[in-house]
């Protein structure tokens, strides 16, 4: 049976070369036969290898093993990780101690036993495995590391708008079923999407958050799917992509309007064919993962300006939950602010800390262009500056009011907003008939029947 592996080997002799190459081909995927050392570097960047047989002289007359010891050196520089195994008819125990100091992984001489040769290439084949797998556990564990330094506040919500949202989080955390959250900046996307994956099965896995808005086009690939070492210039090492970092767990890929549309393509590829294949290699990837994506664009809008792929939008919202802004979410605002509060006296040691009527009134009132992150940013500077333990208007900064009131009736709604609306004054019209009321507006009675049930209506 044939051992998935490539190898390489390095051998001026051509008879020699012939032999090897001849008795291998039917035991690895691949076997490639040089007889020139100087072809080395190009043959291992354009093609991916696990293993080298490498020869130890090369040149005439010379039986020093220096020629062997240098392309040993040059091959794991370009490859750390690969499994090179020197070849010699001289059996000398320096030059194979030497060889192994240097990185070498075994040493066979010449004649060789077919059967040791075998059984040495296919115990360096798996070293190689470990130390390809050993590399992968790293590059994970980084990632997760950044993810798990971080720490996350509780979700708190007793409005009528943050229930509906809980109660459709309940209804499809234990599914696979890819996520869209929208909203405003600040809403707590970012919390929801967490939520969503502590219920689900994937729990017991990581959840990877990329904020695509912060990648560069030139490292977008590099990013997301990982690189081979000497990929591209600055490819001095393997990498492991987000998407096989979440396998097995959730991706949470945060704004994702801000993507352009050649990464659109490349995100709904993987999506479609779930497998990834790293630059600088044709090795293919399978991944499994749970997409959940937020964004705070009006996706619709940019399909009709051809600013977003249809086909994309249909991938990733397969469930759309709205997040509502915190100007909407009533005494939520009081609840959220006193949490905070608390928070942060504890941190700065202010020790018991209130709120004034009159700055509870004005948080009230207050528009919060910033939502949940405006909030928090605001009661940690006034927890910092406040002359005493009552927190003011004053402290917030919360003067402006009456502009901010207007400002949010001047805010345009959005899309999802409007819909919304009108099937809702629809369905009030019409007594809650969902037959007559898609009659009326032009609809299947089962669009109606979805929407109610995205909306919450």
């Amino acid at each position: 049976m044939s051992v998935k592996g490539n190898l390489l080997v390095v051998e001026d002799n051509t008879e020699i070369l012939d032999s090897i190459t001849l008795f291998l081909e039917d035991e690895f995927s691949v076997v490639v036969g040089l007889k020139n050392p100087n072809l080395i570097p190009s043959t291992l960047q354009s093609s991916p290898f696990d293993l080298v047989l490498l020869d130890m002289n090369f040149t005439v007359g010379l039986n020093t093993g220096n020629e062997g010891l240098y392309w040993l050196k040059e091959i794991l520089k370009i490859d750390p990780t690969l499994c090179v195994i020197m070849m010699t008819a001289y059996g000398d125990v320096e030059l194979a101690v030497k060889s192994m100091r240097i990185g070498a992984s075994d040493f066979v001489l010449k004649p060789w036993d077919n059967e040791k040769l075998l059984a040495t290439l296919l115990a360096g084949l798996k070293l190689r495995r470990s130390n390809m797998e050993i590399q992968k556990l790293r590059g994970r564990q980084n990632h997760l590391s950044e993810e798990l330094n971080q720490k996350f506040p509780e979700i708190i919500g007793e409005c009528p708008s943050m229930k509906r949202v809980m109660d459709i989080v309940e209804k499809v955390s234990t599914t696979d079923a890819n996520i869209l959250l929208t909203g405003e900046n600040g809403t707590g996307k970012g919390l929801i999407a967490r939520e969503i994956h502590k219920r689900s099965m994937r729990s017991k896995e990581a959840m990877i958050t990329v904020d695509m808005g912060s990648i560069p086009l030139s490292l977008f690939e590099s990013e997301m799917f990982g690189h081979v070492k000497g990929a591209f210039t600055d490819a001095r090492h393997d990498r492991i992509g987000r998407f096989e970092t979440a396998s097995g767990g959730s991706l949470f890929l945060d704004e994702i309007g801000n993507l352009s549309l050649n990464m659109q393509t490349k995100i709904l590829n993987v999506m479609q064919e779930k497998y990834i294949i790293p630059l600088g290699t044709n090795k293919i990837i399978p991944i499994d993962i749970r997409l959940i994506c937020a964004t705070n664009k009006n996706l619709e809008k940019m399909v009709m300006e051809g600013l977003f792929r249809q086909d994309l939008l249909f991938r990733i919202n397969t469930i759309q939950i709205d997040l509502p802004p915190l100007r909407e979410r009533g005494n939520d605002i009081n609840l959220m602010a006193g949490s905070l509060l608390d928070k942060f006296a504890t941190k700065y040691e202010r020790g018991k800390m209130h709120f004034s009527p009159e700055t509870l009134s004005s948080m009230q009132e207050y528009l919060w262009p910033g939502n949940i992150r405006e909030l928090e940013h605001s009661i940690e500077k006034a927890v910092i500056l406040a002359e005493s333990e009552i927190i003011s208007p004053d402290d917030l900064f919360l003067k402006r009011t009456a502009a901010r009131i207007q400002q949010k009736k001047e805010v345009n709604p959005s899309f999802t907003e409007i819909e919304r609306d009108i099937i809702r004054r629809a369905l009030l019209r019409n007594n809650g008939n969902m037959v007559i009321t898609a009659r009326e507006l032009g609809v299947t009675r089962q669009t109606i029947y979805n929407k109610i049930k995205r909306y919450g209506l």
